[in-house]
């Protein structure tokens, strides 16, 4: 594992983006923003005007111009008082989550070295773990956010997919692509989270009548909190909204089953991995998400003539709704991969 020893190895560039105004950061104006005297790092995926974004890929940096504009999310942390400290490494392409790149190295994992520090935004997470950014910018599709900061010891968070604006960020399976962040602490991982997000409106303030925490949903996590810690949950709710709030329990599993009966097709197609999870409905739809994922992705990657001759199409899809669920079924040719795989080895 290839790693610098000032940073972990965490960094494509490092370079300072100062907040507006730049000529006088320590301005009493300056100081009263949410973000005032904060560094942040910044995911090689980000536009940041007048540089190339590398994308992971030194053939993508090689054959594209720099960016004209910078990724409203960067803009929004600087607007708020943050200071950028440069681009960090990332997956090639962002195609994998183990935080690995051949060409640039692979970050450090400050939490477990020896091991890797999970991606791909890899640099974003080490940068945070290794106390070289305050707060850092990734992306996550499947992943991206959420692995690397458990495999790094921090705080990570993905929002709902459309919440911040992807603008300015390369895209990898749009339908997934969300901007997210890297904290040391809840108190960052808050201010960072209030500057992100848009206000909420006002209907979102008012207290719920029910909560649903599914039980199932734990179990997953092992037999030693199988009976305890949905419970725990249950009593911070309660303390939260008040104990007339009604908490159920029920599983997220018969209720998807029972709303979505099309998903029984995609259990047996993923028989193994959904008997293997406990929550068979739950399985079947990282199944599906994961087959409409690389569906898109490799849809992108032939936009951009990585596979020229093989023309992608989706055959058909069938989308499923009501009030309370959304669910999409797609049946694509998945086997389009292999075809590309087998006509451009790596």
């Amino acid at each position: 594992m290839e790693a610098k020893d000032d940073d972990h190895g965490a960094f494509m560039e490092k370079f300072l983006l100062l907040p507006p105004p730049d000529d006088d950061p320590s301005s009493q104006q300056h100081q009263l923003l949410p973000l005032h005297g904060l560094t942040f790092a910044i995911k090689d995926i980000f536009d940041i005007a007048g540089r190339v974004t590398g994308f992971g890929s030194p053939d993508w940096r090689r054959t594209h111009a720099p960016a004209a504009a910078t990724a409203p999310a960067v803009l929004a942390a600087l607007a708020a008082g943050a200071t950028g400290v440069g681009t960090t490494v990332m997956d090639e392409m962002a195609y994998s989550i183990n935080g690995e790149n051949a060409h640039y190295g692979t970050p450090a994992n400050p939490c477990a070295p020896g091991r890797v520090p999970g991606g791909s935004s890899s640099g974003s997470a080490v940068a945070v773990a290794a106390c070289q950014a305050d707060f850092a910018l990734g992306t996550d599709t499947g992943g991206s956010v959420r692995v690397p900061a458990a495999y790094c010891g921090v705080f990570g968070l993905r929002p709902s997919h459309g919440l911040v604006s992807a603008q300015g960020v390369v895209p990898m399976a749009q339908m997934f692509d969300t901007v997210g962040w890297f904290a040391r602490d809840l108190a960052t991982l808050s201010l960072v989270t209030d500057v992100m997000l848009p206000p909420a409106p006002p209907a979102a303030a008012e207290r719920p009548s029910r909560l649903t925490i599914p039980a199932d949903c734990f179990r997953i996590l092992g037999s030693s909190v199988d009976d305890h810690t949905y419970e725990i949950v249950n009593a911070s709710v309660a303390k939260i909204f008040g104990s007339d709030a009604v908490v159920d329990n029920s599983n997220l599993g018969d209720f998807v089953s029972s709303n979505v009966p099309s998903i029984g097709k995609f259990i047996v197609l993923d028989d193994t991995s959904a008997s293997s999870s406990g929550v068979p409905a739950l399985s079947a739809i990282s199944h599906v998400m994961r087959l409409l994922q690389r569906s898109v992705a490799w849809s992108v990657l032939q936009s951009i003539c990585l596979c020229p001759f093989v023309e992608f199409k989706i055959q058909s899809y069938t989308l499923y709704m009501n009030s309370t669920v959304t669910f999409i079924m797609l049946y694509s040719s998945v086997w389009l991969m292999d075809e590309c795989e087998h006509a451009n080895p790596r």
